[in-house]
């Protein structure tokens, strides 16, 4: 058993559209301090990231749509051209030296793909990428290059494996599932919020890919406000049943934490418990399908205080194999950050569940979900 690597460097948190914005790589920085104020990553464990190249880039984007981020990032480029490419929206606007900063994240994401299959390890994880909702010719819904899109076809063009897409962010990874929609080399699944309420609106049970790859895209929306039980036991049923159909070389995992019930962007319900069970049965699933090959991303996370280092971390320690630490967070951790935060700072690893509100609904929505779950299980099932 090889020991996983984290691929970590400071230049990644400048993905930054403005000081507003709410995607904030700065819980990368946050995540990866309490790791290591916990003991649990070390200097030895980091792996510093690599640009990727315009040729990687080529492999699912298009190139006028590189060089059009390239111009917005340096100012060049009309009002226009840039609403064509998805570039300058409320939800995606440009900033300076945007190429090269995104292109960073792209990397990142690669150099974790490379570490595990050119043998130096089974598992890596680059919390800086998952840009699930960038498309081949536009931007959309804070992606600009879609990391994970582009490590996916390195990994099918170089080195011949097959890839199973896992995303567990509360949006639909719609990017990825279109890129992917007409071939039967890559599986996506993606479980999420249903679309009726949330961006982008896709990822009904009813997308199963077209042409050869008819039914190796595979979409769980959940109804909102769903809580833990109903969501574990959709994922867990589900994913391994997609395993067993596609029989993958290799996971990839994207792993938003949004579906937080305390992230100010969603309207779902889970906790601690899930995000904690979620990366321990993908793990176990690796080693049990996959010879313990694993990569993992991130994702969305927009309470960056209250929610996404806790719940990151536990990836990490998924991949190392330790289980979820209870009590106080580490000392320094609080120190460092507990008098920054504009709000309510947590002091244990767990969620203390004292904001937590019972779902009036919780039957009526946990029997929906389970009515969507046969459903895609019959779909899974098909031969």
């Amino acid at each position: 058993m090889t020991s996983p690597l984290y691929v970590y460097d400071d230049s990644l948190l400048k993905y930054r559209f403005h000081s507003k914005h709410p995607f904030n790589q700065m819980r990368l920085k946050m995540t990866t301090d309490l790791l290591m104020a916990s003991g649990h990553l070390s200097a030895s464990d980091i792996i510093k990231p690599r640009e990727a190249t315009d040729e990687e880039l080529e492999l699912v984007h298009k190139s006028d749509f590189i060089e059009a981020v390239k111009l917005a990032g340096e100012g060049k480029l009309s009002e226009e051209k840039m609403e064509s490419y998805g570039l300058n929206t409320e939800d995606t606007p440009s900033f300076e030296g945007m190429h090269e900063k995104s292109r960073m994240l792209v990397g990142a994401t690669l150099s974790a793909v490379e570490a595990v299959m050119d043998g130096r390890t089974d598992k890596a994880l680059s919390l800086a990428g998952g840009l699930h909702h960038g498309f081949s010719g536009r931007a959309s819904g804070f992606c600009i290059y879609n990391d994970s899109a582009v490590a996916i076809e390195h990994i099918r063009k170089k080195y011949g494996k097959r890839v199973l897409y896992i995303d567990t962010d509360a949006h639909h990874g719609d990017g990825v599932q279109w890129i992917f929609y007409d071939t039967n080399e890559v599986m996506t699944y993606s479980i999420h919020e249903t679309g009726r309420y949330l961006f982008p609106g896709t990822g009904s049970l009813t997308e199963r890919g077209t042409e050869e790859g008819f039914g190796f895209a595979v979409n769980l929306p959940v109804d909102a406000f769903t809580e833990d039980e109903s969501f574990l036991e959709i994922f867990k049923e589900t994913f391994e049943a997609a395993i067993r159909k596609f029989q993958p070389d290799v996971i990839f995992s994207q792993n938003g934490v949004d579906a937080h019930f305390r992230d100010p962007m969603t309207h779902l319900a889970l906790t601690s418990r899930t995000f904690e069970e979620i990366p321990r049965f993908v793990n176990e699933m690796a080693d049990k399908y996959t010879d313990g090959k694993w990569i993992a991303v991130g994702g969305g996370g927009y309470n960056i205080w209250q929610v996404v280092p806790r719940m990151w971390s536990q990836i990490w320690l998924s991949m190392k194999g330790i289980p979820a630490p209870r009590g106080p967070l580490p000392e320094a951790f609080m120190d460092q950050y507990g008098p920054k935060s504009p709000v309510d700072f947590p002091r244990n690893w767990e969620d203390v569940l004292t904001d937590y509100n019972d779902i009036p609904r919780r039957e009526e929505i946990s029997e929906k979900n389970r009515s969507m779950l046969t459903r895609a299980m019959l779909h899974l099932e098909e031969q």
